[in-house]
């Protein structure tokens, strides 16, 4: 356990900033989790809507330094992906 006065309150930021790591966290993999669940149901307009919902909570975790910017642009671009492969051609 930390002594020193300023450890202490680096040991209470730490503890803090880590519960509010965990629930951002925690609220983008539950959008990315609903796109994927559309694209398991084959509902392509669902898909659609839920990765419109779902880019700008990856995009606020990582602006938040939850997250790197490069994962975020990297989860980004692997759904969209996804969502666009449903998409018949023509």
């Amino acid at each position: 356990m930390a002594n020193h006065k300023s450890a202490l309150k680096r040991d209470r930021q730490s503890k803090v900033r880590r519960l509010r790591n965990r629930m951002i966290k925690s609220t983008m993999k539950t959008a990315v989790r609903r796109v994927e669940e559309a694209l398991v149901a084959g509902s392509e307009e669902q898909a659609r809507e839920a990765l419109q919902l779902a880019i700008p909570v990856i995009q606020k975790t990582a602006k938040k330094g939850t997250i790197h910017q490069n994962t975020a642009s990297r989860k980004i671009s692997r759904l969209t992906r996804r969502v666009n492969k449903m998409q018949p051609l023509g």
